[in-house]
């Protein structure tokens, strides 16, 4: 968007933003492998489907506006209060909600260098200041945060693990980073991808929610639960909080047959099962076999891997984006994440981990 010097202008913040893009993967003749957004190659589990499509039979009345059912199904199967549950179209717009209601005009959010771009979107859009602290080997350091942290900061946002890197933090680092914050900042765990997690020293933060007024944990349906059509998130908080999120919320701002396919995918513990033994398989496999190419691979605990390139004529990033793509192959270009020698590759089938293995070998010996 550009200024003009006439009709109705925008908050003078909005003009700084860059439209977020996401993944894409584009028609054309032959198959299309989309590794582009993050997504499951399980897809949803077939109970969710099937309550969504019985959902169906319903569309003329309006949604239960609190998704009490759903509350209940993530609260009973996390062991937390329902009441201290807060659902939203997706987690983006949680993050909306939280950046209009607890920034004033020039109040700061923290959040690291190469965290979700959402954070810094919406901080713009409520007229806030977005603040970045360096990151250390592609990993969030707490002394940083911290250290950007003044009488203006009132969010600081920890996407944990972080996306695009899939890198993370242990939990006595996200205690630590919340132990030095001011208790009129909140602390926000963006745990998107906390369900694919394997490591003994991690933990999403739901313990520390229910025992602080300052930190709010955020969980999606998008990744290892496959509905991110249906756009579909949720919040643990303090009880303060969760009532003024519930104040600025739109009325019905989950649709029933999110709601409906959600209770059934919470309820889905076989299934997520699956999803995260899938995971378990390629995940390791698929850095190794690129490794072996030569490239480097950030060490990634998520469902997808951030791959470096050499910045050579015919080796770069870019030149790589393009061979794949002509191979069917579509995966996520970092520029505006401000790493542009990468690519984020997500863990697709076994048919699409070989071929992005096939053909990059291919790049790396004829690109």
């Amino acid at each position: 968007m550009s200024e003009t010097k006439s009709g109705p202008q925008p908050r003078a913040s909005v003009l700084q933003i860059s439209a977020y893009v996401p993944g894409t993967a584009k028609d054309g003749a032959g198959k299309v492998h989309k590794l582009s957004s993050n997504e499951t190659p399980l897809g949803p589990s077939p109970k969710a489907r099937h309550a969504y499509v019985e959902a169906a039979e319903h569309l003329e009345l309006y949604p239960d506006g609190g998704a009490t059912a759903l509350r209940r199904a993530i609260g009973a199967r996390y062991g937390i209060d329902p009441n201290r549950i807060v659902c939203g179209a997706g987690s983006d717009e949680l993050i909306s909600l939280l950046c209009q209601t607890y920034l004033e005009p020039g109040d700061e959010t923290v959040y690291s260098q190469h965290g979700f771009l959402m954070y810094k979107i919406s901080t713009l859009a409520s007229g806030g200041v977005p603040v970045v602290a360096p990151e250390s080997d592609l990993t969030t350091d707490v002394d940083a945060m911290l250290a950007c942290v003044t009488d203006r900061t009132r969010l600081v946002f920890l996407a944990n693990p972080n996306n695009p890197t899939g890198t993370y933090l242990p939990f006595e680092e996200v205690r630590r980073l919340h132990a030095g914050l001011p208790d009129n900042v909140i602390l926000v765990l963006d745990a998107a991808y906390a369900e694919y997690v394997r490591r003994n020293d991690y933990s999403a933060g739901i313990d520390l929610v229910a025992n602080a007024n300052n930190v709010v944990m955020m969980r999606t349906f998008s990744k290892i639960h496959g509905l991110a059509a249906l756009r579909l998130g949720w919040a643990f908080c303090p009880e303060g909080i969760a009532d003024i999120l519930n104040r600025v919320r739109g009325p019905f701002n989950v649709n029933a047959p999110a709601i409906a396919a959600g209770v059934a995918a919470i309820g889905d513990a076989a299934f997520m099962d699956r999803a995260v033994a899938h995971n378990e398989r390629w995940l390791p496999w698929l850095t190794g076999e690129l490794e072996t190419l030569g490239l480097s691979v950030t060490p990634s605990v998520g469902n997808f891997i951030l791959v470096h390139f050499p910045d050579a004529d015919g080796k770069r990033a870019p030149d790589a984006d393009a061979w794949l793509q002509d191979r069917g192959v579509f995966v996520r270009r970092m520029e505006a994440y401000g790493l542009p020698h990468a690519l984020r590759v997500t863990i697709g089938t076994e048919e699409a981990n070989r071929l992005v293995v096939e053909a990059l070998a291919a790049f790396m010996r004829n690109g």
